[in-house]
């Protein structure tokens, strides 16, 4: 079962990630770690989030924590 836009959103923010409001349902999520490769994320909450959606926000969140675990060593 595909989780909601919601869950992918709550994930963001847990990990530190803030957005912006774009043009429609459409959110431009920013984290300081990584300025340049913000992710954009379209509908709206309750809707079920597309595979290649969640496949890219595991990737954000995944190139985040190994940059995470280079500074703390």
């Amino acid at each position: 079962m595909p989780k909601k836009i919601r869950e992918l959103k709550s994930l963001l923010l847990k990990a530190g990630f803030v957005y912006r409001s774009a043009k429609g349902s459409h959110t431009r999520w920013y984290h300081e770690l990584l300025p340049n490769d913000p992710i954009t994320i379209s509908g709206n909450d309750g809707d079920d989030a597309k595979p290649y959606l969640e496949k890219e926000v595991n990737q954000k969140l995944a190139k985040l924590k190994a940059i995470q675990d280079e500074e703390s060593e």
